[in-house]
């Protein structure tokens, strides 16, 4: 059994999109589906692999734009959590914020995620649901169990963390979320996150500022 990462970087907000394969099946999935679905499509197949599913961290433009062409050309479906279905339906309006045009609509969820962690599989691949609000209130992260990684989407980065300055987002929220749910998968579990380069939670348990600033502050429990 061999899963192969393949890391696009991608769109306006130089996004990472991450294309996940069973190697011995050929299937894959695309965790954020960031922009270029026929760029996407293309490095798939390059490796031999067909794209059987869509996933989403979060709703945010620039994790779903790609999102509506890569399922019409794949006819994969696509997963979010529910409470971010108010920012896909918006995400025409997401465009006039931050270009000043409309993005195109984006794809129509074949599954909601829940608060409760769930398990994906697709061949080899198992996948993990963390619930990771705070960013946004639909945040999920994938969990790679058995190959010791997660996807964190916007929710942890290297030195850094997601912005809370955005609707539905909470600092507080986000600081407990990365404490209780992240952190104790482990200090050797690396991160893949939504920007910038790869980390482990151990090297952001001992030297991400946020995560210390927060941890000298709070109550005992999360002084780790």
């Amino acid at each position: 059994m061999t899963i192969e990462i393949k890391t696009l970087t991608l769109g306006i907000a130089a996004t990472n999109c991450y294309i996940v394969g069973d190697t011995e099946s050929g299937q894959a999935l695309v965790i954020d589906p960031v922009d270029e679905a026929g760029l996407i499509l293309e490095i798939a197949q390059a490796a031999g692999w067909t794209i059987e599913l869509i996933l989403a961290t979060h709703g945010h433009f620039d994790h779903v734009l790609a999102s509506k062409p890569l399922k019409d050309i794949t006819g994969a479906p696509f997963y979010i959590h529910s409470s971010d279905l108010f920012f896909l339906s918006g995400l025409p309006q997401q465009g006039m914020m931050f270009i000043g045009r409309p993005f195109p609509e984006a794809a129509v969820p074949d599954r909601l995620l829940g608060d409760t962690t769930e398990i994906i599989e697709l061949g080899a691949i198992k996948l993990e649901t963390i619930y990771t609000p705070g960013h946004a209130p639909g945040h999920v992260s994938f969990y790679l169990r058995q190959q010791q990684i997660v996807f964190s989407g916007d929710c942890l980065f290297s030195g850094s963390i997601g912005r809370t300055d955005l609707p539905g987002a909470d600092y507080d929220t986000l600081m407990r979320t990365i404490l209780d749910r992240l952190l104790p998968l482990g200090d050797d579990v690396r991160v893949l996150p939504g920007h910038m380069q790869p980390t482990t939670l151990g090297v952001e348990r001992r030297t991400n500022p946020y995560i210390l600033e927060y941890t000298a502050h709070a109550p005992r429990d999360h002084r780790r």
